[in-house]
């Protein structure tokens, strides 16, 4: 683990195994890893930023595969988030500084003028309550103890689009060829950002931000029966253990290695 400051806990290198962090009012487990497939680094990032005992900010970011510096677009996205959020001292402007940030970065990314994109994906936790915020098709599942869905961020791809409107089952969307296409990223000039609504919290409740390598090799039914219970770090282990099984390829399960990158948040209160 490696720190922008000393609030700020960005995450970047093999983990190995889940870390958690906690304050009085939530707990957050997180896991990194590289493809199984792949020898150069975790185009994954992660960041967890408390900001006091009720308020913090999570976030994901996944370089684009195939893409040069990818690892470095994600890096910067996270990088100029938390720079903006440490620059905003009022908590009610949170929204304006997550977006600022994630602006700020798509224009320097596109200022490296070497290809490079990512995606996004940021949970904004206060008091209770949850906003979300997303660029590309690194998702967010807000989940309750009983596996009902309170919230899923729709990807920004043609197969996300295609199921949310009905056209495609999940089963068949995780199989399908072109899952790996997306429409908007940061370092896109036409980049846009998709903010969820506010949602409070349950006490039992669970949010899920991953980048697309959890989401291509689980079904959302698995990844749902795995999270909604259970110690959140042991439930977090589990549920990366599977995904990472599943990349070496099982059967005619869906298999896709890819860098797997989860943050899971509860509340405390």
């Amino acid at each position: 683990m490696s720190s922008t400051t000393e609030n700020h806990f960005l995450f970047q290198q093999e983990l190995g195994a889940v870390t958690s962090l906690a304050r009085s009012c939530w707990v957050a487990s997180v896991f990194s890893q590289r493809s199984p497939e792949k020898e150069t680094p975790n185009e994954d990032a992660t960041v967890v930023i408390p900001l006091d005992e009720e308020t913090a900010v999570f976030a994901v970011a996944d370089g684009c595969g195939g893409q040069r510096g990818g690892e470095i677009a994600s890096s910067l996205a996270l990088k100029c988030l938390a720079d903006s959020i440490a620059k905003e001292t009022d908590r009610s402007n949170l929204r304006l500084a997550i977006m600022d940030g994630i602006d700020h970065a798509n224009r320097l990314i596109q200022e490296l003028k070497i290809g490079a994109a990512c995606t996004i994906a940021v949970a904004e936790f206060q008091k209770g309550w949850v906003r979300t915020y997303h660029v590309g098709d690194s998702q967010l599942l807000l989940i309750s103890n009983r596996g009902r869905v309170r919230y899923q961020s729709v990807s920004h791809s043609p197969v996300g689009f295609a199921v949310e409107a009905g056209l495609l089952e999940p089963e068949q969307a995780i199989r399908h060829d072109d899952r790996h296409v997306i429409s908007n990223f940061l370092g896109y000039q036409e980049m846009r950002m998709e903010i969820g609504p506010c949602l409070e919290m349950g006490s039992r409740d669970t949010l899920i931000i991953a980048s697309d390598g959890l989401f291509d090799n689980l079904f959302e039914k698995e990844v749902i029966e795995v999270m909604r219970k259970g110690r959140l770090a042991t439930s977090l282990q589990s549920l990366t253990d599977a995904a990472s099984e599943r990349m070496r390829g099982q059967g005619d399960s869906p298999c896709k290695p890819d860098d797997l990158s989860v943050i899971a948040v509860r509340r405390s209160f």
